[in-house]
């Protein structure tokens, strides 16, 4: 699927099967200035806060924090990604960063459902489990997150 079927239109659990794809239709453009402002709040190492110090680590330069690719996927997948009803509730994810971002690159989203279990304790609502592949420009991902979302079953129509 893409990341918008049809203008306005929200994605229900029903809406959900595994092994579904999406690909974001949203890209972002990291600068070493926003690398270095998101790391001087939120993790202010010297390889996110100066070239020349990250030259001397096993980055060889300037590189964004994982929290910061981390933030800039939720954006991508908010304005870009699957137009799930109720917004991207998470209930729990688990992250790797398998290659740094740096100054220039270009990010995107894809992903893939992986698993959805209707719960059985509140009939409203289900469980999604999705691989979400950060990638540069050159298509390496440089993160996976596998995220565990709430998504509200479709409302009966009313009058049912």
């Amino acid at each position: 699927m893409t990341s918008r079927d049809g203008a306005g239109q929200r994605l229900y659990f029903e809406d959900l099967q595994v092994g579904q794809r999406f690909t974001g239709d949203r890209t972002c453009t990291v600068d070493a200035e926003q690398i270095k402002a998101f790391a001087t709040e939120f993790d202010p190492q010297p390889f996110h806060l100066d070239a020349a110090a990250g030259r001397s680590t096993v980055f060889g330069g300037l590189v964004a924090s994982g929290w910061h690719t981390a933030a800039l996927t939720m954006r991508l997948i908010l304005e870009g990604g699957p137009p799930l009803a109720g917004g991207s509730l998470g209930l729990g994810a688990e992250l790797d960063w398998l290659k740094p971002v740096r100054p220039g690159d270009t990010l995107s989203v894809r992903g893939e459902v992986l698993a959805a279990v209707a719960s059985r304790s509140r009939p409203d609502r289900g469980r999604v489990t999705m691989r979400t592949e950060t990638c540069n420009q050159h298509g390496d991902v440089v993160q996976v997150c596998v995220s565990k979302l709430l998504v509200p079953r479709r409302p009966a129509p009313s009058g049912a």
